[in-house]
């Protein structure tokens, strides 16, 4: 099915002319396709998916066609090239996986609702109309669109509506742009609306199962975002408005269609009275990382797939870059550091993974290829780099070249790179492509060899891997002046390492501020120096002692029972991010453990041992006016104690929730998920798990719903567990888009895991039909080998995915689980004792 030749390549279009009619009671919909374009030859190919094609003209006549369904095309056989008009006719149905044109489905005050919105990345504009479906093939759109429409209704898109005629709504005609990014919805909406200084208007759009306050955040943080990026790309946003949706169903977190952006309800609506810190974080720079696309990705847009980076990885990198400069006061460069920075290094460690540049044709391969790890995460901590490398000067002048030179049309790498070079006067894209084409990292060791500071290079595996003698061009970041900038060699030799201890006063330290896309192995001489001058070292440095040497007791190149002992050294700090590297290290103890056994609870000892003093200081509820990393640190020391069965933690919460228990919703969002899980593991029944259940249904708070999702998950009862695997296909109570988080919750559950692993592999093709043509359908996988540890698993996971391991879209992923998960059988099985004797002998 691959598509060796690119639509493209045969007809140009120029400009489309796009009429639907949408029935929603039928789930019908009919329209017309106008295409104007430039037939390189005589036979072109168009896309279509899921369409029924009634008739085609060329220039006004009939013409012969054929539908090709295994390649999502029609094929149109014209009397001429050259300048050419296609009318082609179709007709299709409205779709239930939240791919093409679809419904979400929604209810106020009890009654059932719809709202009409679309999503069409990758390749799902052409289920809505025959087109030339590639980014490469820019073309201006007018669009028309007529719907069974009552009064009160109202209907968005990428322009503004001009008219409306007999039903039929029209809008104006776009910019040049890709299809993907063309968007529309309708229903019953309400909005606010505010202006941007230079007179963009913006738009929050919602359904009216929300409250009106509940758009405020959102619009407030797409104001001040278009605002700071038209400054700091120097290019004006081009459009007249910047409309945001909040779509009840909706496969992926948010998207960048071009003055519609569309999201999870989840990730633009906030209850402002009631909101955790954390979430306020999350919805902000979600929202500015899809209006960073509205220059990177949308004006400017990759040629083809293959440098899906260009726009991932920059809108990732600046989604930082903005909410840093309109809100300063979040310390938000240290989410990054949390997120961003251990998901880029865990994913890339092992064998097998993708390069963020990738080369891809099948559809089913191009929506594989969104690996948030890689071409989001690593991506994004590639330009981290390359911004430090150039200065933002250099930056924000690259860009503007690069804008100036490419809007409207398309882009490589290859133009990234010479735009920033040109404006730095580096060769940028010879230390980038290192990063850009081949997949993982290195651990550079630092050692002391004959008195002689040496610095090596090797790529670093976590798991089995093939070592082809890989090497980086690595800004090294050290804090001491000897070092050079680049280390592009396998070895590097700096000088006497007394000497350059002496004149620096501190411990040596490489890749300061945790920007490059590598670890460091110090020697014992090295890490002793520094342990013995942990408490003087910032915040991201500590955190980055607790990474690196978790990342390489993963990767066998140090052992987790080494790294017990030092963790109460880092249980007092109150610095967040520090915390958070803690309690990711002591997490990972847990697979060491059998549950139930006495081994863990020697874990649970330490755990109580790491979070006592903390959850002394911080309490169980918000203090008004405390600092944003005492909200923060509080939910890792309150899992802790929780996890540990201190007994005080368990009455706070229970206390809590008896207090509360009228009033769930209004628990204070920061601690409400702890509350609710401690309640039902150590206080459930089934009618908490009815009530809890039907809150779930009827709320329509995102936060909410996900702290029910995972206390209801965390049960312990069988007969609940079994209930709850029973609503897994019912979409009434778990959305399609929700589903992944409950089977996740259940099957990392000690007593659900059995249940939620039978049923995906008992229901994989209803799972496939239902959220199969979902760009995140993978990762369910990945859940999977995220939680498994031991060789029964293993071997159960191998026997039910190798024989899907040629399905288009999965091969990459079954792999790489397959080898995630071996390597974590062999570390348990190895480490199991030793790591189990260093943890009892610290709490004894």
């Amino acid at each position: 099915m691959a598509e060796l030749t690119h639509f493209y390549e045969k007809f140009q279009p120029t400009h489309y002319d796009i009429y639907l009619d949408i029935n929603r009671q039928t789930k019908q919909f009919f329209g017309k396709s106008t295409i104007t374009g430039n037939a390189k030859q005589q036979t072109v190919s168009i896309h279509q998916k899921f369409l029924t094609i009634e008739a085609v003209q060329a220039d006004g006549k009939d013409v012969s066609f054929q539908v090709d369904n295994d390649n999502e095309a029609i094929n149109i056989d014209l009397p001429k090239t050259g300048e050419t008009t296609l009318a082609i006719t179709f007709n299709a149905k409205l779709t239930d996986t939240m791919m093409g044109i679809y419904p979400s489905y929604y209810e106020v005050d009890g009654v059932k609702k719809q709202l009409i919105g679309t999503q069409f990345e990758t390749t799902a504009a052409r289920q809505a109309f025959p087109c030339i479906d590639e980014p490469e093939a820019k073309a201006t759109f007018d669009l028309a669109i007529k719907f069974d429409e009552h009064p009160g209704e109202t209907i968005i898109s990428n322009m503004p509506e001009i008219r409306s005629e007999n039903g039929v709504h029209y809008f104006d005609t776009t910019l040049r742009m890709s299809t993907y990014l063309i968007a529309f919805g309708f229903g019953e909406l309400q909005s606010k609306q505010t202006e941007t200084k230079s007179g963009v208007k913006i738009g929050v759009f919602a359904t009216k199962a929300h409250k009106a306050d509940e758009l405020d955040f959102a619009l407030d943080i797409a104001k001040r975002s278009i605002e700071f990026y038209e400054d700091f790309y120097d290019t004006p946003y081009p459009l007249p408005h910047s409309w945001q949706l909040a779509l009840p169903d909706f496969s992926a977190g948010a998207m960048e269609n071009w003055g519609l952006v569309t999201y999870r309800e989840a990730y633009l609506l906030l209850d402002p009275k009631n909101t955790s810190f954390e979430m306020k974080q999350l919805v902000a720079t979600v929202i500015a990382h899809e209006l960073a696309h509205q220059w990177f990705g949308d004006l400017v847009t990759m040629k083809w797939w293959d440098d899906l980076w260009l726009n991932e990885s920059f809108a990732n990198m600046m989604e930082y870059v903005a909410v840093d400069a309109i809100q300063p006061d979040w310390h938000i460069w240290e989410v990054f550091q949390t997120s961003e920075s251990p998901a880029a290094l865990q994913r890339d460690a092992t064998d097998g993974v993708q390069p963020v540049h990738v080369q891809v044709e099948n559809p089913a391969e191009i929506d594989s290829i969104f690996d948030s790890a890689i071409v989001y995460a690593k991506g994004a901590r590639m330009l981290v780099m390359a911004r430090a490398l150039v200065g933002d000067d250099a930056l924000k002048k690259g860009l503007k070249h690069y804008f100036d030179a490419h809007k409207f049309h398309n882009a490589t790498g290859a133009d990234l790179w010479a735009a920033l070079g040109d404006a730095s006067g580096m060769d940028v894209g010879a230390i980038m492509n290192s990063w850009l084409e081949q997949p993982g990292y290195p651990v550079v060791t630092a050692k002391v060899v004959d008195g002689k500071l040496t610095l090596s290079q090797q790529q670093f595996f976590i798991g089995e891997g093939k070592d082809v003698n890989r090497k980086w061009q690595a800004p090294l970041n050290s804090n001491y002046d000897a070092v050079p900038e680049i280390m592009a060699d396998k070895e590097l030799i700096i000088g006497d390492y007394a000497e350059l201890r002496q004149k620096a006063g501190k411990p040596f330290l490489l890749n300061v501020g945790n920007n490059s896309h590598f670890i460091v192995q110090y020697d014992e001489t090295l890490m002793t120096d520094i342990l013995n001058h942990v408490k003087s070292l910032d915040a991201i440095s500590q955190l980055q002692i607790l990474q690196d040497l978790r990342l390489l007791a993963d990767g066998r190149q140090n052992s987790y029972a080494t790294l017990v002992p030092l963790l109460p050294k880092f249980a007092g700090s109150q610095s967040n991010i520090v915390n958070a590297a803690l309690y990711r290290v002591a997490n990972n103890l847990k697979k060491f453990v059998t549950p139930k056994s006495a081994e863990e609870k020697h874990l649970q000892a330490f755990f109580d041992q790491l979070s006592a003093d903390q959850v002394n200081r911080l309490g169980f509820e918000p203090i008004p006016g405390e600092s944003n990393d005492d909200q923060l640190t509080r939910p890792y020391v309150l899992s802790a104690a929780l996890y540990a069965k201190n007994a005080t933690a368990i009455q706070s919460a229970h206390d809590l929730f008896v207090k509360n228990q009228d009033h769930l919703a209004a628990l204070s969002a920061d601690i409400r998920v702890f509350v609710l899980r401690n309640e039902v593991k150590n206080f459930g029944s089934a009618d908490l798990f009815n009530q809890l259940l039907a809150a779930y249904r009827q709320t329509s708070d995102a936060s909410y719903k996900a702290d029910i999702c995972a206390a209801l998950t965390s049960t312990t009862d069988s007969k609940l567990i079994a209930q709850l695997v029973a609503q897994f296909e019912d979409a009434d109570t778990i959305k399609p888009q929700d589903l992944r988080a409950w089977f996740r919750g259940v099957l990392a559950n000690d007593d659900g895991q059995q249940a939620a692993w039978d049923w995906i592999r008992k229901e994989w093709q209803w799972l496939e039909k239902t959220v199969g043509g979902d760009m995140e359908f993978a990762t369910y996988i990945t859940v999977i080998a995220n939680i498994f540890h031991t060789a029964d698993r293993l071997a159960e996971f191998k026997a039910f995915f190798e024989p899907k391991i040629n399905t288009p879209g999965l091969t990459r992923e079954i792999k790489m689980d397959i080898s995630v998960i071996e390597s974590r059988v062999h570390l348990v099985g190895d480490e199991k004792s030793a790591v189990n004797e260093a943890v009892e002998k610290v709490v004894q």
